[in-house]
């Protein structure tokens, strides 16, 4: 459909064909409707408004500022929370509170979650990227997300955090399920799993650091239990809450980066060449694969005030979602050649992958980092990888993603 002034086109995510190629359809829509009423939520799809809305200190993060609180997915989740007994409690995330919440989590968090602890784990993502690897080798193939891509960020997030192996596959599974609330469609089954998934989530975590507080050691979780300042400290429910974020943003993110990244670097041979011929592009090609993929399709605020974006007014209160995605290819910004992956791209750094302003994601020097050591190591050791059966994607709008990427080397 194409875009006429009668006829503006709508986003709609469920379009045939959309999963392998939202960006497409995120083009017709910046073009023609770059801000619109979405899902209840308005949607903006143009880079500078994105930005805009990231870095304006005045949004908030709390759903509870907004009036979709009031409305049908409100009560989906009222509904469904009230058949297992329980009561939706404030989230407690960094991804989800405001200041001054906000500032005192992040701050006592960053005593633990230094540049100095992520580098310090290089040896260590390299050690599990070529076991990895090598089983790969050595049957001349097999499903990279299930064999790199999602073990490697949960095995990281563990291994840093000191949390017990036994307790690895159980984790995955909560988690897969709970990050199915992100996307802004939901099936009542879909939001059941996730509630009961974070009931069991929250229990588990709860023994993790009872039994981490009686048994310290030198991980992430120890150092999040001992920060301290001026005699703050983070609280249980508030450890709960940053740790379980890293489960689910901090994983979904990095397999979605990984895989659907060596994908695109499969299908543009002549960057992966550029990256095997030339090892230290590394850094800003990771860059622009985050701007070329968006392992995060959107990210959201709630208008606090009425606010104008491309002549647009929005009331006070509202839903706004940034489409990341369409954003990172706005060729107002990246220019004529923001739909092609150039590793060497002076403004691949400018993305809005990780978010912008305050809430700007905690963990991206991680999800970097394991995506340097990984897709360095995948086009070191297989340069000529060719697809063994068609990719198969994860289904979800918000956190898109392969599921499956099946390759011989």
């Amino acid at each position: 459909m194409s875009a006429t002034e009668s006829e503006p086109v709508h986003f709609n995510p469920l379009l045939p064909g959309y999963m392998e190629d939202p960006y497409s359809h995120h083009a017709e829509v910046r073009a023609s409707a770059p801000v619109q009423n979405i899902f209840e939520r308005w949607g903006l799809f143009r880079y500078d408004d994105c930005f805009q809305l990231l870095r304006d200190p005045s949004m908030s993060v709390e759903d509870r500022n907004s009036d979709i609180l009031e409305g049908e997915r409100a009560a989906q989740a009222d509904a469904v929370a009230e058949s297992l007994g329980v009561s939706p409690e404030r989230d407690l995330s960094m991804l989800n509170v405001d200041p001054p919440d906000h500032t005192r989590l992040r701050r006592l968090v960053s005593k633990a979650f230094t540049p100095r602890s992520i580098e310090e784990l290089r040896p260590v993502i390299q050690r599990l990227v070529d076991e990895q690897l090598d089983t790969v080798a050595a049957d001349g193939g097999g499903d990279l997300v299930a064999q790199l891509a999602f073990p490697l960020p949960f095995d990281v997030i563990t291994e840093m955090l000191g949390m017990p192996d036994a307790d690895k596959e159980t984790i995955k599974i909560w988690s897969g399920h709970m990050v199915k609330a992100i996307d802004p469609i939901i099936s009542e089954e879909e939001m059941r799993l996730a509630f009961e998934s974070g009931i069991e989530m929250d229990a588990h975590i709860n023994k993790v650091i009872e039994w981490k507080r009686a048994n310290p050691a030198d991980d992430l979780l120890t150092r999040m239990i001992e920060a301290e300042e001026d005699g703050d400290r983070l609280s249980t429910a508030e450890l709960n809450a940053q740790i379980t974020l890293l489960f689910i943003a901090g994983h979904e993110t990095t397999v979605n980066l990984i895989g659907t990244g060596f994908y695109e670097l499969m299908r543009n041979p002549d960057q992966l060449s550029v990256w095997r011929d030339d090892l230290d592009v590394a850094v800003n090609a990771v860059d622009e694969l985050l701007r070329y993929v968006s392992p995060v399709q959107m990210s959201r605020r709630v208008a606090l005030t009425d606010v104008e974006f491309s002549g647009v007014e929005i009331p006070a209160r509202a839903f706004v979602l940034a489409v990341l995605a369409s954003a990172n290819r706005d060729p107002e910004k990246f220019g004529a050649d923001a739909d092609q992956l150039d590793l060497r791209r002076a403004s691949a750094g400018q993305h809005v992958a990780f978010g912008s302003g305050a809430h700007y994601c905690l963990g991206a020097s991680l999800a970097k980092l394991e995506a340097q050591v990984a897709l360095t190591s995948l086009v070191e050791r297989f340069p000529h990888a060719t697809l063994a059966g068609d990719p198969i994607w994860n289904g979800r709008i918000n956190l898109r993603g392969l599921e499956s990427l099946p390759v011989s080397v």
